[in-house]
């Protein structure tokens, strides 16, 4: 859970590209019409290169109790060789290389890579453990393009409303406790430091301004995308920290410097488990959040290792192990039976993840489906999080 915290804090120095529709881009495995799924399994090729967070390829150098890829090696013979990066932008570029067989990657980077064929449509028949992975986490919007599944779902959570129980009175159940310009709780107010967290001003605004006409937090019009801007420039005078630090998030609130803000369930039970009077809510307008996914290269040179790979990641027993490790819900019933805390994650429970808006890269193209309009791209974003926050 540590490196895990410590990779999501990666997100708030993104300087992410505009997305272009690259035509032809994919090469082997590819057609005029882009990449191609692997129709059979060949013999093993005796290696993988993986690109991924910290804290998802592990093989118990950092901690003895957490290994995955040991086995993996010894009942495939795909020797593994990982490399993290920290930011998705860095992630893009990395695979663009052609280094690297496989990525684990966010909603962000993943729709970039799929709409520049970067990444490859994956046949499920060839990944058994895919069919008892969540629905709701299946076929969304940052892990298959046009209909066609291009990954596999790893672990997910959500950007929770966190309390301090002593302090914050009524219990919130809504996002305007931290977008109240008369908040009680001014200066003591703590918001999540990336251009990103632009969603989750338009979140509370589609439910609280339907006029706005908002239905996509990540796509939004000049008009919209105004509000989200004025509202957290609203915010910026009762905010105390704007954290991308995981640890420093959690010293504020045990000191009291914060009392109220954007956290993680994992922070959260770090923090209870401290006795400390922390508590949070998934909020009645929902949350942004995340999903990650598992993809192989268009140009991978060891694809039947990479979907050896994607299945060892799918089994639920290495599941549950690497998303207790990194700190999220699983992504299936089965890894919740190698796991004690799935009911603090809300695995499994559909409703829950329902309410979630996961990440993912706004573009010009408005992903809500209006063609009458452009929307905002992220760069755009990155440049008006600069002009929030001062």
């Amino acid at each position: 859970m540590r490196n895990a915290l410590t990779r999501r804090a990666g997100f708030a120095g993104l300087a992410v590209a505009s997305i272009v529709v690259l035509a032809g881009c994919g090469t082997g495995g590819s057609t005029a019409a882009g990449p191609t799924a692997l129709t059979e399994l060949g013999d093993p090729e005796g290696a993988v290169s993986i690109l991924a967070w910290p804290g998802y390829v592990e093989d118990g150098t950092n901690d003895p109790a957490y290994d995955w890829v040991s086995d993996f090696e010894t009942e495939t013979g795909c020797m593994v060789t990982a490399k993290t990066y920290g930011t998705s932008d860095e992630a893009v570029s990395l695979l663009k290389t052609g280094d690297y067989d496989v990525a684990a990657v966010s909603g962000d980077a993943s729709l970039r890579m799929m709409v520049a064929g970067d990444v490859q449509p994956i046949n499920t028949d060839l990944i058994p453990s895919y069919a008892g992975i969540y629905d709701f986490l299946k076929m969304q919007s940052h892990n298959s393009l046009g209909g066609v599944p291009y990954g596999v779902p790893h672990g997910y959570g959500a950007n929770l409303l966190q309390y301090n129980t002593e302090v914050v009175s009524p219990a919130p159940t809504s996002w305007g406790a931290v977008f109240d310009a008369n908040s009680p709780y001014a200066g003591k107010v703590t918001a999540y430091d990336s251009p990103i967290y632009i969603a989750d001003a338009a979140l509370y605004l589609m439910a609280t301004q339907p006029d706005l006409g908002i239905t996509n937090p990540y796509a939004l019009d000049e008009t919209q995308f105004a509000a989200a801007v004025d509202l957290l420039k609203v915010q910026r005078g009762i905010v105390g920290e704007y954290w991308s630090d995981y640890l420093a998030q959690a010293q504020s609130f045990t000191t009291g410097d914060s009392v109220i803000g954007t956290s993680w369930q994992v922070i959260l039970g770090m923090l209870q488990g401290e006795n400390q009077p922390i508590d949070a809510v998934l909020p009645t307008e929902g949350a942004t959040g995340w999903s990650d996914t598992w993809m192989i290269s268009s140009t991978a040179a060891h694809p039947t290792c990479a979907y050896k790979w994607l299945e060892h990641m799918a089994n639920p027993e290495t599941n549950a192990m690497a998303t207790g490790y990194f700190g999220e819900a699983p992504s299936s019933d089965a890894a919740c039976t190698f796991r004690e805390d799935c009911a603090a994650y809300h695995a499994g429970d559909a409703e829950y993840a329902s309410k979630i808006w996961y990440w993912t890269t706004p573009t010009a193209e408005c992903l809500d489906g209006r063609t009458d309009v452009q929307c905002v791209d992220y760069p755009a974003w990155t440049q008006a999080w600069q002009e929030i926050k001062g």
